[in-house]
């Protein structure tokens, strides 16, 4: 593993807080087995900051773009696909703390984890700095060029295709179902239903709830002929 220096240098950010950048590196294996705080909840706050810099960025920089383009873009610019590789470009598989086994099966370079770290980094970068502004210029080092050169692929957001269609009837309500989940911590697999009111439309699985969910939607949207 290597110094947390060299990943400052690498994110243009010095931290203030050094545990609080140890935390944001320490994927749950490696927590469960040292009894110390994982990356989880930095995760879970820097996907929603990572989701209004990406929607204001493209917002003001785009205003030719009608609400459903936005949507769309935004969500390839934060899907698990890119934020892995921004976090490869960080060379960030190279500062985790993994358990053992999550190391020799890879976990460093992981998709899934990848872009859970680069979610923790822009929220460790948020709460050490108490700035937004110094998340949004982390954040918009990768996605920016990302959005204006087109370089993110379009990602076919299957549920909010889904979606759209069914708000067209309002009386009709969505609702993703976790029906199974199997596998060590790092190697899950998540089964999901999509329901429509109480009936089953659609079903499908993945290594993470997102994927799962994505995969229900696109079998419930071939099943009506989309």
């Amino acid at each position: 593993m290597r110094p947390l220096e060299e990943y400052e240098k690498l994110i243009g950010y010095r931290f203030r807080d050094r545990k609080l950048l140890e935390t944001a590196l320490t994927h749950s294996s490696y927590a469960n087995e040292h009894k110390c705080k994982s990356y989880e909840r930095l995760e879970f706050l820097g996907d929603s900051v990572l989701g209004f810099v990406a929607a204001e960025y493209l917002f003001h920089h785009f205003p030719e773009l009608p609400e459903g383009q936005l949507t769309k873009n935004r969500a390839a610019l934060v899907c698990e696909k890119s934020l892995c590789g921004f976090s490869k470009s960080l060379q960030a598989g190279d500062f985790l703390r993994l358990s053992h086994g999550e190391l020799h099966s890879g976990g460093k370079e992981r998709p899934s984890i990848l872009a859970d770290v680069f979610e923790s980094t822009t929220a460790a970068i948020y709460l050490d700095s108490g700035d937004l502004e110094q998340a949004k210029k982390f954040i918009l080092t990768f996605l920016a060029p990302a959005a204006k050169a087109q370089n993110v692929k379009p990602f076919k957001d299957y549920k909010t295709t889904l979606q759209e269609i069914i708000q067209q009837n309002p009386e009709e309500k969505l609702n993703y179902v976790v029906i199974g989940e199997s596998g060590p911590d790092h190697d899950k697999h998540f089964t999901v239903e999509v329901h429509l009111n109480s009936n089953v439309i659609g079903k499908g699985g993945g290594r993470s709830k997102k994927e799962a969910e994505q995969q229900a939607a696109r079998e419930a949207l071939e099943l009506m002929g989309y």
